[in-house]
């Protein structure tokens, strides 16, 4: 039974990461003509087309992309208990998918950190992904960019964010306990 919970849990926390990744990508205005970025729309584009039918976006913001995401999560989390012989709690989902959500776009942003990290030093050329990662990690590494002095031209920045992220993870299971284990 672990072997399930286990496949359950990697396949639909990778499946939802593409959406929250597109939203993510739309949010900092990343190169919809990348590879890497037309791939994920082409994973995301056939439940998100439809939802954008029923929830249209405003101000410039994608709702429909957060609330499917919002509905996959929670249906990931459903299905998670049942596969644990758990019977599923409303307000429990919704405590269970919100910390899930969160722990993902740390994932996202710790993950992107570190692939930017090795990439910078072993890519021989441009690759495609670069440019997407750049996209994605801007508007965290900006600021600490401009706080933190370079030290005869290596950026340190990543480092600090990478550092940040966990103190993050760290604060929240500290301040709200129960999601200790989700983050």
């Amino acid at each position: 039974m672990r072997a399930i919970e286990f496949l359950w849990l990697t396949l639909s926390q990778l499946y939802i990461a593409a959406f929250v990744l597109r939203f993510l990508l739309q949010l900092v205005r990343a190169d919809f003509y990348n590879p890497f970025s037309q791939f994920i729309v082409s994973v995301t584009q056939p439940l998100l087309k439809p939802m954008r039918r029923v929830v249209p976006g405003v101000g410039g913001l994608d709702l429909a992309s957060i609330v499917l995401i919002l509905l996959l999560q929670a249906a990931a989390v459903v299905i998670w208990f049942l596969i644990r012989g758990v019977t599923p709690v409303a307000d429990v989902v919704l405590i269970y998918t919100i910390a899930r959500l969160i722990g993902l776009v740390l994932n996202i942003y710790f993950f992107a950190l570190i692939l930017q990290a090795i990439l910078s030093w072993v890519a021989q050329g441009y690759h495609p992904i670069m440019g997407v990662l750049d996209d994605l990690t801007a508007p965290i590494l900006s600021p600490i960019r401009r706080i933190l002095p370079t030290a005869g031209g290596l950026d340190f920045s990543p480092m600090v964010a990478i550092l940040l992220i966990y103190a993050i993870r760290l604060l929240l299971g500290d301040l709200f306990p129960v999601l200790r284990g989700l983050l």
